[in-house]
């Protein structure tokens, strides 16, 4: 019997972000919501997008421009939070696991350099856990006298 030869692929990551090289039904089950400075109440599940550690994240977009200074809060009473900020080639800006309180909700800073669209992702830390969170971000401004 004849061993089966594959060939393999490389795809680059933000054509799976971006919806490039995709037919448009595939292009549509990524779409993450936009976070628009309002609180928004979610579920970590199963479901969600796997991280390739053992557990799931969920994905959000918010549109930054440069000189942005942000806070990215994630709260969870069922699991330890890890919320990241990716650039739009899915460069990791900066990270939080747990924010200066002592509890394993995530707080997290960052100085934006340059204007697009980022996406922010929460996930279990360690991948471990899931269930209800909520994430908010905020626009620190300068105060101005």
């Amino acid at each position: 019997m004849k061993p089966t030869k594959f060939l393999a692929i490389a795809v680059p990551a933000f054509l799976l972000t971006t919806g490039l090289g995709m037919g448009k039904a595939a292009a549509e089950l990524y779409n993450p919501p936009t976070l628009d400075g309002r609180e928004i109440n979610d579920t970590l599940s199963n479901s969600d997008i796997p991280t390739g550690l053992g557990g799931f994240a969920k994905d959000y977009v918010v549109d930054l421009e440069a000189g942005d200074q942000i806070t990215v809060d994630a709260i969870s009473e069922e699991f330890d939070t890890l919320v990241m900020l990716m650039d739009a080639n899915g460069i990791t800006v900066s990270e939080n696991d747990d924010g200066p309180d002592g509890s394993t909700n995530s707080l997290l800073f960052a100085r934006i350099s340059e204007a697009g669209k980022y996406t922010i992702r929460v996930r279990s830390y360690a991948g471990e856990g899931s269930g209800p969170f909520s994430i908010k971000v905020a626009r620190l401004r300068p105060i101005e006298f």
